[in-house]
């Protein structure tokens, strides 16, 4: 006897969810008011503190290599992170009933879309840092063409990567292997990409490791006549800013990856539904993460970031001729005006 497959694309999103055995409140409760607020709040930091890394880039020529494009980049993928999530917020908790399958496979591809773009962004990140560190340079050779060629290939995958489950790998068609956060994900889908992420993780923190080892190997043979000091701390920095993006990725996101995978694989005693939500905020607290380590890691991403503060509280009052002063227009004026006071002081 033949099997027939049979298909429910016409099933509403609450049949899926009920399959699962995955509960959606009826009506709003105290906790949901609760989380989407907070959800909202996160939203909004992550949207703004991104926005500022990302101005703050195009802004000062300081920031214009590649290193810095590629963090810019992360910046954008966190933006879009932020954007993602606020949708999330809008279409969850009763409100999930309501949607059709297509706006539930949009909702979640957003944020597979955010995830996928942000890891590939380390791993172009890493490998730049390998490049330079190996070579004892601050920024690398790449070319900006190269770069922004890179950038469109991340975000090409990441596009590609979220798509996945709308173009047909979902369980519509197999309702025994629909998993249970993701209701209308296939477990493969999920096993696929938690592993994905979580091998490269795996390389990134390698090379980082092969990085450190390699760092601390010359460090011992580099002497000052060699090196400029403030070159070799200037590089040994980056590197560290670097890294700790890097581990607060992997520290954010792996827990959530792990849960995936557990679903993925079908482990009925792992109860992955009463730790779901705790590691989507912990995942989702990652995006605005990165402005802060640039705050106190980087001196010259700090002063930049005072500098469009200011002007924006500037442009709040009224109009000024000088909105914006890049660090290089500031160190211009204390010349001229260091100029200016010793022709004075000669002619007095």
């Amino acid at each position: 006897m033949m099997n027939v497959t049979v298909c429910y694309y016409n099933e509403t999103v609450e049949f899926f969810y009920n399959n699962s055995n995955k509960t959606i409140a009826p009506f709003w409760r105290k906790r949901d008011y609760a989380v989407v607020s907070l959800g909202l709040l996160v939203c909004f930091i992550v949207i703004f503190s991104n926005l500022l890394v990302i101005f703050a880039i195009f802004k000062n020529r300081r920031f214009h290599f590649p290193i810095y494009y590629l963090l810019g980049n992360l910046a954008v993928s966190d933006l879009f992170s932020g954007l993602a999530y606020l949708h999330l917020m809008f279409h969850t908790g009763p409100w999930t009933i309501r949607l059709s399958q297509y706006q539930w496979f949009v909702r979640q591809g957003l944020i597979d879309t955010s995830l996928t773009a942000s890891v590939l962004n380390l791993l172009a990140i890493a490998m730049e840092r390998h490049q330079t560190i190996f070579n004892m340079q601050l920024h690398s050779e790449m070319s900006t063409r190269r770069v922004f060629i890179i950038i469109f290939f991340i975000w090409m995958v990441s596009i590609i990567m979220g798509l996945f489950p709308t173009m047909g790998w979902n369980c519509l068609c197999d309702l025994e292997r629909c998993s249970t956060m993701a209701p209308l994900y296939s477990r493969s889908f999920l096993v696929f990409w938690a592993l994905t992420n979580l091998i490269t993780f795996s390389i990134m923190v390698a090379v980082y490791t092969r990085i450190f080892f390699y760092v601390r190997h010359k460090s011992r043979q580099m002497s000052e006549h060699t090196t400029p000091a403030r070159h070799r701390e200037t590089v040994l920095g980056l590197m560290k800013t670097v890294s700790m993006i890097l581990g607060l990725f992997v520290l954010c996101w792996t827990p959530g990856l792990v849960l995936l995978m557990l679903d993925g694989l079908y482990c009925e005693t792992c109860l992955v539904l009463n730790y779901e939500k705790y590691f989507l905020v912990l995942a989702e607290c990652n995006s605005f993460v990165n402005p802060i380590i640039y705050c106190f890691r980087d001196k010259d991403m700090r002063k930049t970031f005072k500098e469009l503060l200011c002007c924006l509280c500037r442009r709040g009052k009224g109009p000024s001729d000088n909105d914006f002063t890049t660090l290089e227009v500031m160190s211009e004026t204390n010349k001229d005006d260091n100029t200016n006071h010793k022709q004075k002081n000669y002619s007095q």
